[in-house]
């Protein structure tokens, strides 16, 4: 009979099966180099999350504030004209109601002016309403006289004139009060003022960027 031949391993078993072996200093300073590397990765995503939730959030309340600030303006814009319009409808209102009590103390405080500085011309004609006429001329007449007025004076009615406005001419110049034309030059002064402050450019808002700066 043939002899049957042992089988040789090649391999030593009494040791760690063949595989390598880690000292346990070792794997324990791996894991915690892992751990290190793991905590790291994780508090830079928590840390870069936070970042952009804050900026969306500070984003938001920048917007918020804009439109904010751009209601309010509306609402000043608003009342200012409305305290514009009240006033001029008031002082409209007096001016109506001071021009019925005394038609003739716009037309005197006129005069007064005038015969001041025109002392030395030859004529002045004075046209004023017609139902106003008399009580214009005596009153032009003292006015005249007070300031030392030579000339002579002409008083004339004109139907187209309205109570309380005059038309004062001399030789060389005139001057003319209109009230219609008066309140027509200042409704036109209050629509364009209104309409400057309505449709102007807003003053740029003082908001907060994304890194928590404010604009000086």
């Amino acid at each position: 009979m043939t002899a049957t031949a042992k089988f040789l391993f090649d391999l030593d078993f009494s040791v760690g099966g063949g595989k390598p072996v880690i000292a346990l200093a070792d794997h324990n300073a791996k894991l915690a180099q892992a751990e290190q590397i793991a905590y790291r990765n994780g508090f830079a995503a928590a840390e870069a999350r936070a970042a952009a939730e804050a900026a969306q959030s500070l984003a938001a309340a920048a917007a918020a504030f804009d439109r904010l600030r751009r209601e309010l303006a509306a609402i000043e814009t608003r009342l200012e004209t409305e305290a514009v319009d009240v006033a001029v409808a008031v002082a409209q209102k007096l001016a109506t109601e001071l021009m019925a009590r005394e038609p003739l103390a716009e037309l005197s405080a006129l005069a007064r002016d005038c015969f001041r500085h025109l002392v030395g011309a030859p004529h002045v004609v004075v046209r004023v309403n017609e139902a106003l006429h008399e009580s214009a001329r005596e009153t032009l007449a003292g006015i005249a006289r007070d300031r030392g007025f030579e000339g002579r004076l002409v008083v004339l009615a004109e139907p187209g004139i309205a109570p309380g406005d005059c038309r004062i001419e001399w030789a060389d110049g005139g001057i003319v009060r209109d009230r219609t034309a008066t309140d027509a030059a200042i409704a036109e002064l209050i629509a364009r003022y209104l309409g400057a402050r309505r449709f102007g450019p807003p003053a740029p808002p003082a908001t907060p960027d994304l890194v928590g700066r404010s604009e000086p």
